[in-house]
């Protein structure tokens, strides 16, 4: 019996007692792990997934945390005075010795799932991004009404909530006052040319 599983990336077709070098995993040496993403079955009676086969794994040992071949990465810029660097890379792998192939009942196993070591650094960074989003929901907006007795200058494309409030702190308050601003002197905001445009055909109603 086989099967062809999946594991970071890349799918493999493996055996009982198989050897593989595989991308890093979040595993120590003689663990037993398993790989839940198992595209196909063969033997006396093929199983093709769709996209995985339900309730099968391929179970391994891991022997041990390894690294690659080293590869060496030259860059040369033209142009660039010279500018030429040569840095080697040794991939982190996984060594594993495939022990079982399971046609069903994976999810009542109780092994391990292989988790792949990037999985488990990212973790921490998404964490983070959230603490940012919620951070920035959290924070007040810029105060985007109109000056009183002005208009809303952020209906203009391109202008938003905090130039809007330079343009009124400057004096710019009315779409009439915005038709006026020659974008190349005026230096409490950068202005846009089609920004004039706007407000000049706002302000003629």
């Amino acid at each position: 019996m086989f099967a062809v599983m999946k594991t970071g990336g890349k799918q493999y077709k493996v055996q009982q007692g198989d050897m593989l070098r595989i991308e890093k995993l979040a595993a120590d040496a003689g663990e037993t792990i398993q790989f839940n993403d198992v595209l196909m079955l063969g033997g006396d009676k093929t199983v093709l997934g769709a996209p995985t086969v339900a309730g099968a794994a391929v179970q391994a040992e891991v022997i041990d945390q390894i690294r690659g071949e080293k590869l060496i990465h030259f860059v040369k810029r033209r142009r660039k005075h010279g500018s030429q660097r040569t840095k080697g890379h040794r991939q982190s792998l996984t060594l594993i010795k495939v022990t079982e192939i399971l046609a069903e009942g994976a999810d009542k196993s109780g092994v391990k799932a292989a988790i792949g070591a990037g999985s488990v650094k990212a973790a921490p960074a998404a964490t983070a991004d959230k603490a940012a989003a919620a951070k920035k929901a959290a924070a007040p907006k810029a105060d985007a009404a109109p000056a009183a007795g002005g208009n809303d200058l952020t209906k203009i494309t391109g202008v938003g909530p905090a130039a809007a409030k330079k343009l009124n702190e400057a004096g710019i308050t009315t779409f009439a006052d915005l038709a006026k601003v020659d974008p190349d002197t005026f230096e409490a905001t950068k202005v846009k040319p089609e920004w004039v445009e706007q407000a000049n055909d706002l302000a003629k109603g």
